[in-house]
């Protein structure tokens, strides 16, 4: 019997002949980074730049753009996670591309790289043994993975990204004693873990993967070696904090780091006792199900006739991830991805009865789904959707005999389910994201391009109503010239797009954000631009969720319009500044024209 994952995978030739042209690493290489530039170009230009959202869309950028400006995390910006995202995503800057479409851009490279090192970690294998089928499927998940999230710079995909390339480096350089792999591979996981606290757990996998790796088991210890490798892990970290320090803002950094609201993935288990009593997806039975045919598949043994008992099992496994795949139609912080994260599990505890061993590679890529899920408005694994899948499937299927085929048979057949897995996981990613793009219309009638507006968000395509929503916005910052530009509350994207600074310390001023001493110094802010002025201090009117579902962008509002905030900071913060009321189409404000 030979598997046909493999049968596409490695590419020797039978006998041991000699290797064809095609099987050369640096082809191969080649040939991968093609095929994931041409899937991200791809699916940017089918689905990443249409719709916009002015809450999130953005506000890593705004990050990232008072850092390029000389501004210290937690010390001249309020945050309540470390600014390891806004660090990362400076190079978005540099892409020669407009800023809102290469953050797209640089967002789905992310997610398809960390599938690719998903996938790697939990075969074991190198991608330059893979085939069609396999390449395909990888792909597939990562189309998964990405499902309707908007493509945008954010904190959980960074490290989702770094932490999934991080164990894979470590992995391959524990593996083949390189010391170069394995130490960026932990300098990418202390990257991970200041992008968002809900990967420190990340670090601690790490270590135990350096001390207690089986290839590190056959080797003798280089305590020495290992200091180092500690150090790498926490470079970054290290070199954040030091500059915090310095700046006199660790006090600051660990009340802002430690004042937010905590989230622990408690829906992953609730599931389990949660009434799905009312018409919807209940995961509950689909895992299960799942399970019994994963054991049917990996304990049918004996006679001839179990071979098949344990195909059938494996292909009722997958059908059932297809199913919950589709069924839950790739909504944003879905069931169906909680569904996957327990057939994964699943999946990985059968695989250790059967192997006598840890399945530790599956249990990694599942923490790392419960990690990504400890959000406070994400609290569902979907950004690692395709993965779990992936990892389920592979684990069901690595025992299970198929038949051998000839290599031509063998390779058509790997090429065409390869290719089929992508272009069902493209075709249904695209039909969602046209129906429900995130906090935008549906895709039929986003015919506006905000690039008419903003030439750093050229190619971005939205909505009539928020394109005049945008326009407004920008008019009004025209014809009130500033040295300080604030728009609250839910417009971070205003200052990466147009390249003006915010004098108050929160691009974002939600509830949850305001952490530590933040209400204070925001109030503080408020009293400076009295004393100083020029300034535009603006106000929306129409609230991006009302935005997004349609409502009508009035031509004028009032002086005195009300505020669409989140409480009584906004309008404490109008009420306080003491120059020009003004209002511009459906934005109110306050200007302090620059001295002559």
């Amino acid at each position: 019997m030979v598997d046909v994952r493999d049968a596409a995978s490695a590419g020797e030739t039978a006998g041991g002949a000699p290797a064809r042209w095609w099987d050369s690493a640096a082809i191969r290489v080649a040939a991968h980074a093609t095929w994931v530039v041409l899937l991200c170009v791809a699916v940017v230009a089918r689905i990443g730049r249409f719709g916009f959202n002015p809450s999130d869309q953005g506000f890593m950028l705004s990050l990232s753009w008072r850092l390029i400006n000389g501004e210290i995390p937690h010390v001249d910006v309020i945050s309540a996670r470390p600014l390891g995202s806004a660090v990362l995503h400076v190079l978005d800057f540099a892409v020669p591309a407009p800023l809102f479409v290469s953050s797209a851009f640089v967002a789905a490279l992310e997610i398809t790289v960390a599938t690719i090192a998903l996938a790697v970690l939990i075969t074991g294998e190198s991608p330059l043994r893979w085939g069609p089928l396999r390449t395909g499927l990888v792909a597939a998940a990562a189309l998964v993975n990405m499902h309707t999230f908007p493509l945008m710079a954010w904190h959980t995909v960074d490290g989702i990204f770094l932490a999934a390339v991080g164990w894979w480096l470590l992995d391959s350089g524990l593996r083949g004693d390189s010391a170069w792999r394995r130490r960026l591979g932990l300098f990418l996981v202390g990257f991970a873990v200041m992008c968002k606290q809900s990967f420190a757990f990340a670090a601690p996998v790490a270590l135990a993967m350096l001390l207690w790796h089986p290839a590190v088991r056959r080797r003798p210890r280089r305590w020495g070696a290992t200091v180092v490798d500690v150090v790498a892990l926490g470079a970054f970290p290290l070199v954040y904090f030091a500059v915090v320090t310095v700046a006199g803002g660790l006090g600051e950094s660990i009340s802002q780091l430690t004042g937010g609201a905590q989230a622990w993935g408690e829906r992953l288990w609730q599931v389990w006792s949660t009434d799905f009593t009312a018409p919807g997806f209940d995961p509950r039975p689909v895992a299960l199900l799942f399970a019994c045919c994963a054991i049917g598949a990996a304990l049918a043994r004996g006679p001839r006739w179990t071979v098949a008992v344990r195909v059938a099992g494996a292909v009722a496994a997958t059908v059932l991830v297809v199913y919950v795949i589709a069924d839950g139609a790739l909504v944003r912080a879905g069931d169906w991805a909680i569904a996957l994260f327990w057939m994964l599990l699943a999946a990985a505890a059968v695989d250790g009865v059967i192997r006598r061993a840890v399945p530790w590679r599956g249990l990694m890529v599942a923490l790392l789904g419960w990690m990504c899920s400890l959000s406070w408005g994400y609290s569902s694994p979907t950004l690692l959707g395709g993965s779990l899948a992936f990892g389920a499937m592979w684990l069901v299927w690595r025992s299970v005999p198929v038949p051998v085929l000839a290599a031509p048979v063998r390779l058509g057949t790997a090429t065409a389910l390869g290719l089929a897995g992508t272009v069902l996981a493209g075709l249904l990613v695209a039909a969602e994201h046209d129906r429900a793009p995130y906090f935008d219309q549906p895709q039929g009638m986003l015919t506006r391009d905000l690039g008419d507006v903003l030439p750093s968000m050229r190619g971005i395509r939205t909505s009539e109503n928020t394109h005049r929503y945008v326009a407004q916005m920008s008019d009004c910052i025209s014809r009130h010239p500033a040295g300080g530009i604030a728009v609250f509350p839910d417009n971070p994207f205003v200052y990466p797009a147009t390249r003006h600074q915010n004098p108050f310390p929160i691009d974002w001023p939600l509830p949850m954000e305001l952490v530590g001493d933040a209400r204070e110094r925001m109030l503080n802010t408020v009293k400076e631009l009295n004393a100083r002025g020029d300034y535009l201090v603006l106000f929306q009117t129409v609230s991006f969720p009302a935005l997004g579902s349609g409502a009508t962008v009035p031509a004028s509002v009032p002086v005195d319009a009300p505020i669409a905030g989140y409480g009584d900071l906004e309008e404490t913060i109008r009420s306080g500044l003491t120059d020009q009321r003004i209002s511009c189409g459906s934005f109110v404000g306050v200007w302090s024209p620059p001295s002559r």
